[in-house]
């Protein structure tokens, strides 16, 4: 049976925190997401604008509310220190069926520090063994190696290849990674 928090928790470890998203990110968002790289790998727009970003932060209680998404601001450091890190949420939620997807982006300025690695398992043990997610996908571009190695470190394994899966905003047709983290092999 899959337990939804009344509210997105806070999660640290090391140096890193997995926080609610606030009107305060908006800023961190927009500048982070003017990296190509994001769009190119993500859902993100390529033309990403400030408006885009007030939405995105605005739309984060609803989707958690309606058990659709569990979105976390990514914060690297302590005190002063404490930068701004990326994004990470497990989404595209079936109840029914204990699954979920994850889902993430790095800011430029915090990547191969082992910041998503360790966020990618602080998300995934919170789902796997918390939430009651039997099952947490991630697919990815095949083109992004760097996402690859990230879940691989993380604990995921590669199952295969999901022929012409996402549509780019050029209209092409990408071939998808698919890695998964089960709650029989998580940690295991």
């Amino acid at each position: 049976m899959i337990w939804w928090p009344a509210q997105i928790p806070t999660l640290s470890h090391g140096l890193i925190t997995l926080r609610p998203s606030t009107e305060e990110d908006v800023d961190a968002i927009f500048k982070a997401c003017q990296d190509p790289l994001i769009p190119a790998f993500t859902t993100v727009p390529s033309n990403y604008t400030i408006d885009h970003a007030i939405e995105f932060v605005r739309n984060v209680p609803f989707a958690f509310a309606e058990r659709r998404e569990m979105l976390f601001i990514i914060d690297y450091g302590n005190g002063a220190d404490k930068k701004f890190a990326g994004e990470i949420s497990l989404h595209s939620v079936n109840i029914r069926n204990h699954t979920a997807e994850i889902g993430y982006w790095i800011d430029s300025t915090q990547r191969s520090k082992g910041i998503g690695t360790t966020a990618t398992q602080m998300i995934t043990e919170l789902g796997l063994h918390e939430i009651g997610f039997k099952r947490i996908e991630a697919l990815v571009d095949v083109d992004n190696h760097a996402s690859q190695k990230l879940l691989i470190s993380a604990g995921y394994e590669k199952e295969g290849i999901m022929r012409k899966k996402v549509t780019r905003e050029d209209r092409g047709q990408i071939d998808m990674a698919l890695f998964a983290a089960t709650d029989s092999t998580w940690g295991r």
